[in-house]
């Protein structure tokens, strides 16, 4: 990911770099300027075009200065940017595999913290390089000034590059460490805020705060371990570059001694040999740059993850038959689908049906493509779902959740959320035919109603959802507990809505009500990721195990699901 992050921040990185190295350029040209300005002073020769050359060279380097920090600034916010873009649609075309495998803390940790670190990467190359150039050119000139004075030098280089090497092997691993117990900290605090409400009801609000912050003394280690790292690092530096500097002005001394280098030589060769010697500049420079190279590592982990593909195909004319061939499905190193088949003739509706863990939630997954089985096919209308383009399957399938998400600014918006081609009446009369309608005309402002400010219950929320279903008119219909909430009554009015639409349209819903699988046409009966039976309501409820599964609710309405498959 950190050649993507480059190549895409090319033009910045390079206008960068021009900018450094030219700064770089007019630094190394300054101290010979100042000494043949000192020399000319001292032979008392006229001095003030030198002088001049001089002043200009400092006002260059202080509007080069500031353009380095604009472009700087520039690129690192156009890189976070890009990355955060990335990383997000990453994250939502993955679904739930990505909560699942990272925790949501730790992406949105990922998403703010570590892209930040990691847009500065553009920058800190073209500082890095611009930095280099400085030590490689104070060489160059004093080997210029004297070769002698370049020796010196070189012989005890090799010692700073293998300094220099250690401290960006030992920055990398603490940075990522410090990284990682960071976004541990951020997945717990992600967890508490979720359940807020029970750990209020409980009265462990301290004892949840000292579990979220019990890594904190793991962070303070890696932390201290990685100023360690570059504290130690910069104090070999500092022992090293003086005896280098020693040894390049002795030397110079004796030139200076024996008349082969004049005293503005001298004065140049002391700047030149603190340029070359600049590691302490190179340890802020490669500190910075590993923290962006763990941090861009830790984007690249979520990144890797494949995201499903979409195929060119598009529908035939169809009535929506859905139909699951050989379907497994593994979470948690358990298949909680096993070589599954299931048929859903189009137009009709299939209630499942089954006790926790059976399933039936990610069936409903499946069926929609929301996630890819592990073996088997999904097929609508005789097309495999990943054949289909991504827009031609979100037209074909529809979706209402049991805890619907209302993303939009109004309740308008949130109706018509994802829609291309949304029109006032169209919302208006989904809300109708989840009987949303009433209560949203309520609200302050109506549709116009921001979410944020609309109070409403669970179960208003789930007709708002069920609008937002039924506004796209798709030709299949997953309700996946999207009826939980709701009262009897308003369940039978929707289930009536629902089942005598016009046209008909194949659905698919979730159904732990007795009531609500006896309005289905046809129930399929899940049990331990497998399909245990089919059939109608009534049939299926000669069997004490399927009425079982319904448990003390089940017998309660007995009669009234009886009742109802009567009238259907």
């Amino acid at each position: 990911m950190s050649h993507e992050l480059l190549r895409h921040g090319r033009a910045r990185c390079a206008a960068l770099c021009a900018v450094s190295t030219t700064a770089t350029a007019a630094g190394l040209l300054l101290p010979a300027l100042l000494g043949h300005t000192l020399d000319l002073l001292l032979a008392r020769a006229p001095a003030a075009r030198w002088v001049a050359c001089c002043a200009g060279v400092v006002l260059l380097l202080a509007l080069l200065d500031g353009c380095a920090g604009v472009l700087t600034g520039t690129a690192t916010a156009h890189a976070t940017a890009w990355l955060r873009r990335r990383l997000t649609g990453h994250v939502l075309a993955l679904g739930r595999r990505a909560t699942a495998r990272f925790g949501a803390g730790d992406l949105v940790a990922r998403g703010v913290g570590n892209a930040a670190q990691a847009g500065t990467a553009p920058g800190a190359v073209a500082a890095l390089l611009a930095t280099l150039a400085g030590p490689v050119g104070g060489v160059v000139a004093l080997g210029v000034i004297d070769p002698w004075l370049a020796a010196v030098f070189l012989a005890g280089a090799p010692v700073l590059a293998l300094l220099l090497r250690a401290l960006a092997r030992d920055t990398t691993t603490c940075v990522a460490e410090y990284q990682r117990v960071q976004g541990r900290i951020a997945g717990a605090l992600a967890d508490a805020v979720a359940g807020s409400r029970t750990i209020r009801a409980a009265g462990v609000a301290d004892r949840e705060t000292a579990r979220i912050l019990a890594p904190l003394p793991e962070l303070a280690r890696a932390g201290r371990r990685m100023w360690q790292v570059q504290g130690r690092a910069a104090a070999q530096a500092v022992t090293v570059a003086p005896l280098l500097n020693l040894g390049v002005l002795a030397v110079a001394g004796l030139l200076l001694a024996r008349h082969r280098l004049s005293v503005g030589d001298l004065l140049a060769a002391s700047r030149y040999a603190v340029l070359a010697t600049g590691v302490g500049a190179l340890v802020g420079r490669l500190s910075a740059l590993a923290r962006a190279r763990a941090a861009t590592g830790r984007l690249g982990e979520v990144t890797a993850e494949p995201r499903p593909g979409h195929g060119t195909r598009r529908l035939p004319a169809g009535p929506g038959r859905l139909e699951l061939r050989a379907v497994t499905a593994v979470r948690g190193g358990r298949a909680v689908l096993d070589g599954l088949d299931l048929t859903v003739p189009g137009g009709t509706t299939l209630a499942l049906v089954g006790r926790c863990g059976a399933g039936k939630s990610l069936l409903a997954e499946v069926a929609g493509r929301l996630s890819d089985p592990d073996a088997g096919d999904v097929l609508l209308d005789g097309v495999p779902l990943r054949d289909l383009t991504h827009d031609e399957l979100r037209r074909a399938v529809a979706y209402a959740f049991e805890r619907p998400a209302l993303l939009g600014t109004t309740i308008e918006d949130a109706l018509a959320f994802g829609l291309a081609d949304r029109t006032p009446a169209a919302v208006r009369s989904a809300a109708r035919r989840a009987h949303a309608d009433d209560f949203v005309r309520r609200l302050p402002d109506g549709y116009a109603t921001r979410v944020a400010d609309a109070p409403r219950s669970g179960g208003e929320s789930q007709r708002l959802g069920l609008a937002r279903a039924f506004a796209r008119d798709s030709r299949v219909l997953i309700l996946d507990d999207a009826l939980s909430s709701l009262d009897t009554v308003t369940e039978h009015r929707i289930a009536q809505s629902l089942l005598t639409s016009a046209p008909a349209r194949t659905r698919l819903l979730i159904a732990h009500r007795p009531t609500t699988a006896a309005r289905a046409d046809r129930v399929a009966w899940l049990d331990d990721g497998r399909v245990r039976a089919v059939g109608t309501h009534r049939e299926l409820w000669r069997d004490a195990a399927y009425r079982a599964v319904f448990g003390a609710e089940g017998e309660s309405d007995a009669g009234t699901a009886a009742g109802s498959e009567e009238r259907g």
